[in-house]
């Protein structure tokens, strides 16, 4: 089983880039098997419409505009997303990953298998920094990614002391 653990995010953005954090951390925290691909998605959108097909399982991460305070986490799937049943776009991005996934859909390649953790931000500024909020939300999703594959019998290691790439 292929899966793929997918970062959305503009990095100059602060909040914005929190998926491209998110799979920074993951490598920096986790010893991941060789079938779980982490990917630095960034605002390619569209572009990268391939990664998605490839893998049977995806976990998409990125920040989401709905109800609630920042930080907090939302889980969706990807019945959601198709129909339409996530909160309005915040960004470019966001447009490129839902009609990724509706090419996917039509060439009858998207992986049935698909959750989006969405997390509120607090901050759209200028800025390559997380507001706190998100820097928190970085560890609780990872905890949730780990356990949702530990589920599907794909067991994920912490890494003692974090492997911080600068």
């Amino acid at each position: 089983m292929n899966i793929l653990i997918f970062g959305a995010g503009n990095l100059i953005l602060s909040d914005e880039g929190f998926g491209v954090h998110f799979v920074n951390y993951m490598a920096e925290h986790y010893f991941l098997p060789e079938n779980v691909e982490l990917y630095d998605g960034g605002t390619l959108g569209i572009m990268v419409t391939h990664k998605f097909e490839e893998a049977d399982k995806v976990f998409l991460v990125d920040i989401v505009d709905a109800p609630g305070k920042p930080g907090e986490i939302h889980r969706y799937k990807k019945e959601d997303i198709m129909l339409n049943k996530i909160p309005v776009k915040m960004s470019p991005h966001q447009i490129g990953i839902q009609e990724m996934l509706l090419i996917s859909e039509m060439r009858g390649a998207c992986p049935d298998d698909l959750t989006f953790f969405g997390i509120i931000p607090e901050s759209l500024e200028p800025g390559n920094e997380l507001s706190p909020a998100l820097q928190a939300g970085l560890a609780q999703i990872a905890r949730l990614v780990a356990a949702e594959l530990g589920e599907a019998g794909i067991e994920i290691t912490a890494k003692e002391q974090p492997i911080v790439k600068r």
